[in-house]
């Protein structure tokens, strides 16, 4: 059966000539020189650039979709994980199994999976959907496909044949279990467990959102917690990075993210926090560079979002990122983004790595974390020295009883924002002066204020019912979208989004109601007043968001001057907001879909998808110079978290993440001959 083709909207809106770069070549660059997709990011690098130049403006109106694979069977849903294109096959996970799952390239036939036995402390995970990706080895010539699971059991599998490889880890005392081929994780955390159920929530939870990543031999694993907005008690345990041989199993080191005493950052710590309390994961993926022997860990915040009062100091290493020696774990350099992290600026996405050549210092290793702060913080990759000044200045006190904030917080001079920071009268939506004043009232009983505007309690004396977070925990830069790079030329793409918060803290009893199975025994004195990610922020009565667009955008950052090139609003202004009689004979312009959008970069533009004003599904080929559009479709379906490109048999593809299927477009040139859909 031949497999349908994407139908097709207006083309070639215009193709600019892009101005030539001079091109800084470097190992690493050559490293990303590849027709495969090695990582859930393209590369150690997390760049998701492909070389591949097939696909082209004058040529992407004739993308065909060339398969969907559809992972309904293994109850995937979320669609979160960017499949690895390694020796002419895609290796995945899917579902909340996390099925580990082999893809036919030129088909999308299955070849093979392979399923952990069920166990309480996998089936508890509330990251079991998240995996995002699988992790490679080569191990005596045999290729090696590595995943964490949910429940914390780290697989080897032999990449042929979907079988848990001989003589890597040992036998679990749990029925069901391969007698090879599985390291239980648990056992190297410290933690008192039961091999079945796990750590007892009364001690904490630990799981996995992301893959491992495996760098000159040595497997190095992230974790995950329970979701900072969901917990309203205090203990819990740390998430410690863990490291294993990748031929073997063999337990190398762990490097603890709240440091213990006579350890770097211990006197971070007060009131021996350290001894009870969690978190510091590193749910969003790794980046390494194997030629320096570094693996980059961003982390998320310590236990409970929105309160630490019981945890005071400024909790190293929490929001930070750590630059980590492969071989023995030791810390090479750290930074922290937020001091005391009570707002969910946690780190969302990998950090990308690129060699840059700065004006008057030449060549630079260079790594860039964004965040949802919506700053970019830049760093000699290899010393951790800052590219540019990130300064200490003061922000607001808070006001909640028992909370004792950091007095000033790190900025980033450069570059500069690429999305709002914070919120005052001037940012709220005023296409017309009734509408202004619609904003202004409706925002009336919450606390405006800067990017660190503190969380408020209920019952404060200011009359507030809460605090304006702006970009809140789901603002900025976040992992529905990560970053993408163009490491032939150093130009960072940046999706975006405004996306408020509002922050409301009630008792810890109340809020202990809200949680069912939360960890740990202690309650704190305030939580988050739930249940879901935090207080809904205003709405305007006109149904249009409550701030000025672009509700969403992409922006190109010149990372060798730390220039903004370009900003676009992604889409198209929806229809809800385009034909909104508030809005009538008012020119609004493109504001955006107010979506993150997957984006992928190769030899000729940059790819992104998001939607029309109607809600149509679109790809976008985009001039990585300009930002100008230079030839649009109507995609399959609507898609997130990833996108990918790769050759296969001579043909570039390009992978879009559509829900619970994978959708593979290429020129016809690439049809297989009997090419059916699976």
């Amino acid at each position: 059966m031949q497999a349908p083709t994407v139908r097709r909207f207006s083309l070639a809106l215009g193709s600019a000539v892009a101005a030539i770069l001079a091109v800084f070549t470097s190992n690493l660059v050559s490293a990303q020189n590849t027709s495969e997709w090695l990582t859930l990011g393209g590369d150690f690098a997390h760049t998701r650039y492909s070389a591949a130049d097939e696909i082209t403006a004058e040529n992407f109106k004739d993308l065909e979709v060339m398969w969907e694979w559809d992972g309904a069977s293994f109850h995937a849903v979320s669609g979160r994980s960017t499949p690895s294109l390694i020796d002419g096959r895609l290796y995945t996970v899917a579902g909340n199994k996390r099925y580990v799952v082999a893809i036919d390239p030129k088909t999308g036939e299955t070849l093979w999976s392979y399923r952990e036995p069920d166990t309480p402390r996998g089936e508890y995970s509330m990251r079991a959907d998240y995996g995002k990706g699988v992790a490679f080895a080569r191990i005596d010539g045999k290729l090696v496909i590595y995943i964490v699971s949910p429940g914390f059991f780290l697989t080897a599998l032999d990449a042929e044949t979907g079988v848990p490889l001989e003589g890597f880890g040992g036998a679990v005392p749990i029925d069901g279990f391969p007698d090879t081929g599985v390291v239980d994780l648990m056992a190297d955390l410290g933690h008192p467990y039961d091999p079945y159920d796990g750590i007892p929530l009364e001690t904490g939870y630990i799981t996995s959102s992301s893959p491992p990543i495996v760098v000159n031999g040595v497997i190095i694993v992230g974790n995950s917690a329970e979701q900072g907005y969901h917990q309203s008690r205090v203990e819990n345990v740390p998430g410690d990075i863990l490291a294993y041989d990748a031929r073997t199993g063999d337990f190398k080191w762990k490097f603890n993210v709240i440091p213990k005493p006579g350890e770097y950052g211990h006197e971070t710590w007060e009131n021996d926090a350290w001894e009870w309390t969690g978190d510091v994961s590193s749910w969003a993926p790794m980046s390494a560079d194997p030629e320096n022997n570094l693996v980059y860990i961003p982390t998320n915040s310590a236990t409970i979002d929105y309160y630490g009062g019981f945890r005071p100091g400024d909790n190293l290493y929490g929001a930070a990122l750590i630059a980590l020696d492969v071989t023995t774990g030791e810390r090479a350099w750290h930074f922290q983004m937020v001091k005391h992290e009570v707002w969910n600026f946690d780190n969302p996405t990998a950090p990308v790595l690129l060699d840059l050549n700065m004006p008057g210092r030449g060549r630079v290793q260079a790594i860039a974390q964004v965040t949802k702060q919506a700053w970019v913080y830049a760093f000699d990759r290899i010393t951790g020295e800052p590219l540019w000044p990130i300064v200490d200045r003061p922000v607001p006190a808070s006001i909640v009883p028992g909370e004792v904030l950091s007095p000033t917080q790190p900025h980033v001079t450069k570059p500069a924002p690429f999305d709002m920071q914070g919120i005052t009268i001037d940012d709220l939506a005023d296409f017309t002066p009734e509408i202004r004043q619609q904003a202004i009232e409706a925002i009336s009983d919450y606390q405006m204020g800067p990017l660190f505007n503190p969380p408020i309690h209920a019952g404060n004396d200011t009359g507030k019912f809460a605090a304006m977070n702006c970009p809140g925990g789901a603002g900025g830069a976040n992992i529905t979208a990560p970053a993408v790079a163009d490491p032939t030329s150093g130009i960072l793409y940046v999706s975006s989004h405004k996306a408020c918060f509002a922050l409301r803290l009630i008792p810890g009893e109340e809020a202990d109601l809200l949680y069912p199975n939360t960890t740990g025994t202690t309650l704190s004195e305030w939580a988050n007043a739930g249940p879901g990610a935090t207080a809904r922020p205003p709405r305007h009565p006109a149904g249009i968001p409550l701030w000025k667009p672009p509700y969403s955008r992409i922006t190109a950052i010149d990372m060798n001057t730390g220039e903004h090139l370009w900003m676009i609003p992604t889409g198209e202004t929806p229809n809800r907001i385009k034909n909104n009689p508030a809005l009538a004979g008012v020119d609004i312009g493109n504001t955006g879909t107010g979506a993150l959008v997957p984006m992928v970069t190769t030899a000729n533009m940059l790819v992104y998808s998001d939607q029309a004003s109607d809600g149509t599904p679109m790809l976008y080929a985009i001039d990585k110079q300009t930002g100008e559009i230079m030839s649009e479709i109507e995609a399959p379906a609507r898609s997130s978290y990833g996108m990918s490109s790769w050759v296969h048999d001579g043909h570039q593809y390009l992978l879009l993440q559509t829900g619970s299927k994978l959708t593979a477009l290429a020129l016809p040139a690439a049809q297989a001959e009997a090419g059916a859909a699976h």
